[in-house]
């Protein structure tokens, strides 16, 4: 069965196997593991912030951050379709007492004009006030599209002008890295918080972590513990994830570029399901709104077939490469699809 249902799928190789089972390990909840500790050190020297927390998912590394920066009956603004309105239940506003205000862009892509106009600091005492927009890098519901560094600026500058801060949930960051080139400390320049994922493109078996000052990761290990996620001997993930920094990223132009064949086979079947030339990193988003049968439909087809792709709305559905999807399997996918969406 080929599984492009998403990048966290993958499983971990023989040789992170060896690295997990030789981590040196110790408590993290009494700061003590040295290989999350180490791990925590160089993610945040990458993207240039001042500290770390290694998380077990990105969507508690997103919550932690989002808390930090925004008090209850204060307000986040994101783009409609991010993974912090639509993909994480409700949890800021569950949790935290987070309200959330949305535009909509095509592809997900920021247009840093969007979000500053609707923004609404120091709204005063009948209003709701803005105090962070998140955005979200690569755009998983906009395809994996890639946002434009001048347009992160922007919003950082006028963001900061009104004391809002910005939020980067940076999950496929790694995939944005390189797609664009562009350096991880410049990503990590225009946003007072960050997100980022071990366990999708780079193939850890589990691990994300957030970014910040030192005083707002400190504020954060106190939520996640208190939140049930304080860890032992984390550190047997932690290399995972370290491991996978080192060897795996440059794969993920690997993964770019199965995509793009998936794309331009697809379209070529069909050109209402998608344009190739929106595809830039992993995921291949279809519009099937033109065919008489849903997503799930298409997703059971295609599974009876040997391929499982993700059903995500009525006409939505999503195809994931990750590093355990070959040049081979790529080949049989399209076949699949091919006979699928013809028959």
């Amino acid at each position: 069965m080929i599984d492009l249902r998403s990048d966290t799928v993958t499983k971990p190789t023989q040789a992170m196997r060896e690295v997990i089972a030789q981590a040196p390990v110790g408590d993290d909840v009494y700061g003590d593991d040295p290989t999350v500790n180490a791990l925590e050190e160089r993610v945040a020297a990458l993207f240039g912030k001042e500290a770390g927390l290694f998380t077990p998912t990105g969507s508690l590394a997103n919550q932690l951050m989002m808390r930090t920066l925004v008090q209850p009956g204060q307000e986040l603004l994101a783009e409609v379709n991010s993974h912090v309105v639509r993909a994480e239940l409700g949890a800021a506003a569950t949790f935290s007492g987070i309200t959330t205000r949305t535009w909509q862009a095509p592809f997900g892509l920021l247009d840093a004009a969007q979000p500053l106009a609707i923004a609404a600091p120091n709204a005063g005492p009948y209003l709701v006030s803005t105090a962070a927009i998140a955005i979200e890098n690569t755009h998983n519901f906009g395809g994996g599209t890639v946002q434009p560094l001048d347009q992160m600026k922007a919003l950082y500058e006028g963001a900061t002008k009104e004391g809002i801060a910005i939020h980067l949930d940076g999950a496929r960051i790694w995939n944005a890295h390189i797609a664009s080139g562009v350096a991880l400390d410049q990503y990590g320049k225009y946003a007072q918080t960050i997100s980022v994922c071990f366990s999708k493109g780079l193939g850890a078996p589990i691990g994300s972590m957030a970014l910040s000052t030192r005083d707002r990761i400190a504020t954060a290990r106190i939520w996640r513990k208190r939140y049930g996620a304080g860890m032992r001997q984390v550190g047997i993930l932690a290399a995972a994830a370290d491991y996978a920094i080192t060897h795996h990223m440059h794969d993920l132009a690997h993964d770019h570029r199965r995509a793009q064949l998936l794309a331009t086979a697809i379209a070529s079947i069909d050109s209402s399901l998608i344009d190739p030339a929106t595809v830039e990193t992993n995921i291949v988003g279809l519009n099937l709104k033109s065919l008489s049968i849903t997503a799930a439909e298409l997703a059971d087809r295609t599974k009876s077939a040997g391929l499982l792709i993700g059903a995500l709305g009525p006409h939505f559905a999503r195809l994931v490469t990750h590093r355990d999807f070959d040049d081979a399997q790529c080949d049989q996918a399209i076949q699949i699809l091919r006979k699928t969406l013809v028959g």
